[in-house]
């Protein structure tokens, strides 16, 4: 008897179980939280039909969601903490969603649906719960749309660059060219360098599947920063290498920079681009083991 109740004391007390969630609460919640925010969420889902730019917003609550379904042993190990200091923040984006609302602002009040979906799960779970869940949280800010003041303010630019080494390459390649702002002059035809071709699409895209990739087939944490902002040149320089691709096919058939071809060297630069990010991260990797090695 003594054996066993010596025994008993030594057993590591058992961790939460899952029973302890409180899945009636969150149920209300989330009920209570999608139908306050559907008319923006209706509107956004539309915005990702209508815009190519987004057209990776499909994927993102989907891999976020998997994220969280491949870490639900580690969130059901966790104590359930619930805390008052959510309510706060649930207010502030309801607050922000009316504000949004009465000015016409969209982005405001996507970004509002995230904040009260921060602020539900910090008041259910609390602060440890909310930290195990705040990448797939951060990653849901690439679901919304960059607000057109600052899209402009990128894109712009973006165009006067892809422009500007088309125009450089070509020229290095002998074909005469003569460039005025985003514009392209060649012998047989006009290339207009558009937002669509600024290489902001590739840009959101290629951000967006950078974080998903690092935190896949990487354990460091600061990997993730690292090939974030990698793919800002490696954006702008796979697609200053499609208009470049598009200027020396129209001069053998002014059709081929328009049409479906144009549209599938589109995604065969982005695919390149994403090639070039993978070996940027195997490059880092690799000069990181020989850097650990050498100490």
């Amino acid at each position: 008897m003594a054996s066993r109740a010596n025994d008993a004391l030594q057993e590591p007390p058992a961790g939460p179980s899952p029973a302890a969630v409180p899945w009636p609460a969150i149920g209300w919640f989330g009920l209570l939280l999608v139908a306050c925010y559907a008319p923006v969420l209706v509107r956004l889902v539309e915005h990702w039909v209508q815009d190519q730019d987004m057209g990776h917003g499909f994927f993102v609550p989907v891999v976020a969601g998997y994220i969280i379904w491949q870490k639900r042993q580690e969130l059901l190990a966790e104590s359930v903490s619930p805390t008052w200091w959510g309510l706060p923040v649930i207010a502030y984006g309801a607050f922000q969603l009316l504000v949004a609302t009465l000015g016409a602002e969209l982005f405001l009040a996507r970004t509002a649906f995230i904040i009260s979906l921060v602020g539900v799960i910090l008041t259910l779970a609390g602060f440890r719960i909310l930290r195990k869940l705040a990448f797939p949280l951060f990653l849901l800010c690439f679901m919304v749309p960059i607000p057109a003041i600052i899209y402009n303010q990128i894109t712009f630019p973006m165009q006067l660059f892809a422009s500007r080494v088309a125009g450089w390459a070509l020229s290095a390649l002998g074909i005469p060219v003569l460039r005025e702002g985003n514009i392209l002059e060649l012998a047989s035809q006009s290339l207009n360098v558009v937002e669509a071709c600024s290489g902001i699409r590739s840009l959101l895209s290629l951000s967006f599947l950078s974080l998903v990739y690092a935190y896949f087939f990487d354990k460091k944490i600061w990997m993730r920063a690292v090939l974030l902002v990698a793919t800002l040149p490696i954006a702008i320089i796979a697609n200053a290498s499609r208009v470049t691709l598009t200027g020396l096919v129209s001069e053998v058939d002014p059709e081929l920079a328009r049409g479906i071809f144009h549209y599938a060297s589109g995604w065969v630069i982005f695919m390149i681009a994403l090639v070039i990010l993978v070996a940027f991260h195997q490059a880092i990797n690799f000069v990181y083991r020989r850097m650990h090695a050498r100490a």
